[in-house]
């Protein structure tokens, strides 16, 4: 019974995981063809038209696009964990005044569409003249409501408190408990958070679209709209892009995939 069991949870995942990466396949067999003959019907086999596919990406700002989204994306993450890890930390450890309030605050500040703020936003931007350059799409994930929602929790049912005391008492400053004690205990949700932050900032287009007009500055997802024109999009083209753009993303979660799960069910159990 047991053996059968296992094999039926087998098949089942094997077809969940079919139905999953059926939309990637297709994306990869479409990039193959030429824009006019991807809508004569399903394609399940490559087609012969890639290089030429490939050609019209590379021939555009690619490597350029790469590069900003790559110093945008890590430079995002990296500020952004560092700062949701410190502030869970703060407010699990330190009891200050108004620490609730201040977590209440931050947790309302989710139920906000950032849409709302997007006004405000590009008008501090041009206050401080940093229109037009990458600076704005960079600072914007520095603040993450969710970044410090996710390590407020995580911490609290993951760190011993006894462990911080006893490190202050070995004579450990703060910054060395932060970084030598509680990164370490914390390490899979630090790799989701990074993982979450990272493919966010990587995937940005409206605050793109809105800050950036030069194409030199162009993003991922800013270059992969302007292959289309007034009077041709060039389909092939631009799911060429995207396989490319998207596999590196699917070989981050690979490598990080057991963190990334280890990060959303642990810190569930208190303990």
């Amino acid at each position: 019974m047991k053996k059968l069991r296992n094999a039926v949870s087998f098949m089942v995942l094997i077809a969940i995981s079919i139905i999953s990466l059926y939309p990637f396949y297709m994306m990869v067999m479409m990039s193959t063809y030429k824009a006019e003959d991807i809508f004569t019907g399903i394609k399940l086999l490559p087609g012969n038209y890639w290089l030429i596919n490939l050609r019209e990406v590379i021939k555009g700002n690619f490597a350029r696009s790469i590069l900003n989204s790559l110093l945008v994306s890590v430079i995002a993450t990296f500020v952004s964990v560092q700062f949701s890890a410190m502030a869970g930390y703060a407010l699990n450890i330190y009891r200050f005044k108004f620490r609730k309030a201040a977590f209440r605050i931050i947790l309302a500040t989710m139920a906000i569409p950032g849409q709302i703020s997007l006004v405000g936003y590009l008008t501090e931007m041009r206050f401080l003249h940093l229109t037009n350059t990458l600076a704005p799409i960079i600072i914007c994930h520095f603040a993450s409501a969710f970044g410090v929602f996710w390590m407020t929790k995580y911490i609290e049912g993951s760190l011993s408190k006894e462990l911080v005391e006893s490190a202050r008492i070995d004579g450990c400053h703060e910054l060395r408990v932060f970084y030598q004690i509680v990164i370490p205990c914390i390490l899979p949700a630090v790799t989701t958070l990074t993982l979450l932050s990272f493919l966010g900032s990587w995937n940005s287009y409206l605050l793109p679209l809105i800050f950036l007009n030069r194409p030199v500055l162009m993003t991922i997802p800013l270059f992969i709209q302007s292959l289309a024109n007034v009077y041709r999009t060039d389909y092939g083209a631009q799911l060429t892009a995207l396989v490319l753009t998207t596999t590196p993303i699917l070989v981050l979660f690979i490598f990080g995939s057991k963190s990334f799960i280890k990060g959303l069910t642990a810190g569930a159990v208190k303990g």
